[in-house]
């Protein structure tokens, strides 16, 4: 009987070890696991998706633009661990931490899935007491970030027809998608799930290095309130509190991108230029990929040539239009950014990656902002 005792005691701990018993998060130091659930940030349970212990999530000022998609957004350390909080620099996290990415979409009209159909909506408000109701949505990927001693590593997952399961993606998937606005119009969108080296064209911020880092994390990002099943609380406070970041500053001294659809409290200016710092500004920076383009477009340039004022751009022909300036002031339409930007040619449209449809909202919205703007190009 003390024989069978021992033996039951030696089967739980093999399953605890195999994660039979213990189902916390697990990091995995080297390796691609296959399935999403091996990493246990996530999890579907009676028809949700949700949030393992340890999870927190977040969200950003202004966000990404991504085709329409919506994202839940999380973040892990193991225990113990924290990052180092940097006024202007992503954070500087630990090895063993995982940041994830979910994108998907709500479903329109009567919210059935027919396989294709998805909602053209702005906003990112589907989360309730950080889970999502998967009866009323419908996920694409998740992308996974994560720390091991080497440095920053990506993994794009792609979620199953059931919604039960995410399988790695290396090599990328397209995924045909048709958006329904409010109206019932409708539009194609070829969503294009990244490979693991095109996950390097945004998050490779210094271009001499090429190394992986996160791009959302940065306190002028997370200076915001989220609600949090416990309550509504700052961001940059929540993970204070929870230990994930050390040397925070007093929230008067941390800085704050604007949030871009809120022209009830912020300036245009503020909005537009936290739009292109988000959007533009990883690629478009004195370290970044498109440091050539001379064309700089991150929160911390406040020099107007640099930002494209009256500058002539790098490119020629068809990926200008024939437009003579970056941005000229007051003509939005003769300026090459909004160009670029409300095109979907593969050759000329900016950002090269991550859309395949026009942003119609923030197209606008730079669009007025520069029209808002003073001066002329000499000729």
């Amino acid at each position: 009987m003390q024989f069978r005792g021992f033996a039951l005691l030696a089967l739980v701990s093999l399953l605890s070890a195999c994660g039979g018993e213990d189902a916390g998060v697990r990091f995995f130091a080297e390796g691609q696991p296959k399935a999403l659930s091996e990493w246990r940030t996530l999890k579907v349970e009676d028809g949700r998706l949700s949030l393992n212990e340890g999870v927190v999530p977040y969200d950003l000022n202004t966000p990404l633009f991504s085709d329409y998609a919506h994202k839940l957004r999380t973040v892990w350390m193991p225990k113990g661990k924290s990052a180092s909080y940097a006024a202007q620099n992503s954070f500087a996290f630990p090895v063993g931490t995982i940041i994830s990415k979910t994108f998907y979409y709500p479903l329109p009209g009567d919210g059935k899935w027919d396989g294709k159909s998805v909602a053209r909506t702005v906003g990112n408000d589907d989360l309730q007491n950080e889970t999502l109701d998967l009866s009323k949505v419908r996920l694409i990927e998740t992308r996974l970030l994560v720390r091991r001693e080497g440095g920053w590593e990506a993994m794009p997952y792609v979620w199953n027809e059931a919604q039960t399961e995410a399988t790695l993606k290396r090599a990328g998937e397209l995924i045909s998608l048709e958006l329904v606005d409010g109206d019932g119009g409708r539009e194609a969108v070829d969503y294009q799930v990244p490979d693991q080296n095109q996950c390097a064209s945004c998050h490779a911020t210094d271009n001499k290095t090429r190394a992986l880092h996160p791009i959302g994390p940065k306190a002028r990002n997370l200076n915001r309130d989220f609600a949090y099943a416990a309550g509504s609380e700052n961001q940059i406070a929540h993970l204070a509190r929870v230990g994930y970041l050390t040397g925070a500053p007093d929230l008067a001294q941390a800085p704050r991108n604007a949030n871009w659809r809120d022209a009830a409290h912020a300036k245009l200016e503020d909005r537009a230029r936290a739009y292109l710092d988000v959007n533009c500004g990883h690629c478009h920076s004195q370290t970044g990929p498109a440091i050539t383009s001379g064309m700089w477009l991150d929160a911390a340039i406040d020099d107007r040539l640099k930002l494209g004022f009256c500058k002539q751009p790098v490119a020629a022909g068809k990926g200008t239009g024939n437009r003579l300036y970056d941005i000229a002031p007051g003509q939005a339409d003769a300026s090459v950014l909004v160009f670029r930007m409300d095109s979907d040619d593969p050759s000329v449209m900016m950002p090269e990656l991550g859309r395949s449809v026009v942003h119609r909202e923030g197209v606008e919205l730079i669009r007025e902002w520069i029209n808002a703007q003073q001066g002329a190009c000499d000729r």
